[in-house]
């Protein structure tokens, strides 16, 4: 069994050393607790170890404390590849919602102004933002769509419906460069047409938040949120578009592994040359997805704050709704990091895991950068959020990276066997949380229960000093797809 390799190296670090297994290039470094390591499944051990065998890679193959089992990568996977050492990349390192992320909405009201006014809030929120499985927003002609996957959410702004101020405080300004629809097939551009601005479903959500906790003062000065005050996060990606391009370039890098002479352990490791024609034509098409999902929740953030401000009758202006951050956990970027002793740009592939760069670095905004990136962890449903910041340690030891949420214990299947939607809503609206759903199936499959602890998993990787826990968040109500 894969989990008898584990040695525990220090507070919650534990490895698989290079020479446990045939063909590893590097050590597969898991960061967890020894209560979570514990329930840690097999497969995702066995998957961390088959990516540590990938060409190119640096340091470590990384599993994050909410690590399981995946496609090729663990979700919660890390790794990064030298281009300039035949490193690779692979679909299976990033996932099939390309840039599915979470951002973090301020206001200025807070539990006491809100919770009177909840339904209403609520009932407008799911009224106002389309979700669901098959959910449209915005309906584009072609040209605006390719518009749209050049400029992300630049597109958004610029024709009003977000704030230019949004930008500064998204990762790379809602816009990342090399993004070409030409690489992007017919059907992934006809699957995408109509869903700018759609939550849709899965553990997708839109959630009213109130900041329970704060652990850094500084840092949540820094980040403009305060105890008490009433919060919105937005969790979705780049809904069909991304799972085209990955189905799409998995049936096209497939056949030219042969060419490289790449072997993987796992058939759904297809890799090719991140330097190759092939690696290049899927790393500008995965761009056009990261841009779509950066536009997608700025059309969503457009749609909440008119449906915050309707049911307060008021302007989102006067609401105070400002975007804390905005970062993508389903991402493929090219980032400088330190590897021994030198600086190299190296192809960074989170699965699963959130970007989170430590202090000083440039690619953030000026007032974030002495406190370090914003880390954004949504719990499952009912549960805590959590914001974190990053760290130098996290920068030197997981390329600036942490966890993205709670990660699932229990498949879909199981939880809708084991849960009814209408028995959830109701148990949680006990609580003190309303649900609004599209789909009882859809709010049993995310029930609590079926995820890890999320405080857990958010204690493992801020006692390993990766990211360092800034303020706990806790749901007033929450619209699924």
């Amino acid at each position: 069994m894969a989990s008898r390799l584990l040695k525990k190296i220090s507070n919650n670090v534990w490895e698989v050393p290079a020479d446990a297994v045939q063909g590893m290039r590097v050590p597969a470094r898991f960061y967890s607790s020894d209560k979570l390591i514990a329930d840690l499944d097999e497969k995702a051990i066995e998957q961390a170890v088959n990516v540590a065998t990938l060409p190119g890679i640096k340091k470590y193959s990384i599993a994050m404390p909410d690590a399981h089992w995946g496609y090729g990568f663990p979700i919660g996977g890390v790794a990064a590849f030298d281009p300039d050492e035949n490193g690779i990349i692979t679909v299976g390192g990033i996932g099939f919602d390309v840039n599915c992320g979470v951002r973090l909405i301020a206001t200025n009201l807070d539990e006491e102004d809100v919770r009177p006014k909840i339904r209403q809030v609520m009932d407008s929120l799911f009224e106002g933002v389309p979700a669901g499985l098959g959910s449209e927003g915005l309906h584009l002609s072609q040209s605006e769509l390719n518009e749209v996957m050049v400029e992300g959410a630049r597109w958004v702004v610029r024709k009003g419906y977000g704030w230019e101020r949004d930008l500064n405080h998204i990762e790379e300004g809602g816009m990342i460069e090399g993004a070409d629809p030409s690489n992007v097939s017919k059907r992934a551009k006809e699957r995408e047409a109509n869903q700018i601005g759609s939550l849709g479903s899965g553990n997708h959500y839109l959630e009213v938040q109130v900041v329970d906790e704060v652990y850094d003062e500084d840092a949540a000065k820094a980040y403009g949120i305060r105890k008490g005050q009433v919060v919105i996060m937005v969790h979705t990606g780049s809904r069909a578009m991304g799972h085209q391009i990955g189905m799409d370039y998995i049936e096209e890098m497939a056949p030219a592994m042969k060419k490289y002479g790449i072997q993987v352990k796992d058939k759904e490791l297809v890799s090719v040359p991140f330097n190759s024609p092939e690696g290049r034509k899927y790393f500008s098409a995965m761009n056009v997805a990261m841009n779509i999902a950066w536009a997608n929740r700025e059309m969503i953030t457009y749609y909440a704050r008119q449906a915050f401000a309707k049911a307060f009758s008021s302007s989102p202006e006067s609401l105070g709704m400002e975007l804390v951050y905005d970062v993508g956990h389903n991402t493929g970027k090219l980032e400088l990091h330190e590897v021994d002793g030198k600086t190299k740009k190296l192809v960074v592939h989170r699965k699963g895991s959130t970007r989170a760069l430590g202090p000083g670095r440039p690619e953030l905004p000026p007032e974030y950068r002495e406190a370090g990136q914003p880390v954004l962890i949504g719990g499952s449903m009912g549960t805590f959020s959590y914001v974190l910041k990053g760290t130098t340690k996290g920068m030197e030891e997981t390329f600036g990276s942490a966890v993205h949420g709670a990660g699932r214990k229990m498949s879909r299947t199981q939880a809708k066997k084991e849960y009814r939607g209408e028995e959830l809503a109701k148990e949680l609206e006990r609580r003190g949380m309303l649900i609004r759903g599209h789909s009882w199936s859809g709010l049993a499959e995310e029930a609590p229960d079926a995820y890890k602890d999320v405080t857990d998993v958010v204690a493992a990787i801020h006692d390993a000093g990766i990211a360092l826990m800034v303020a706990k968040l806790r749901p007033l109500g929450t619209v699924k797809g």
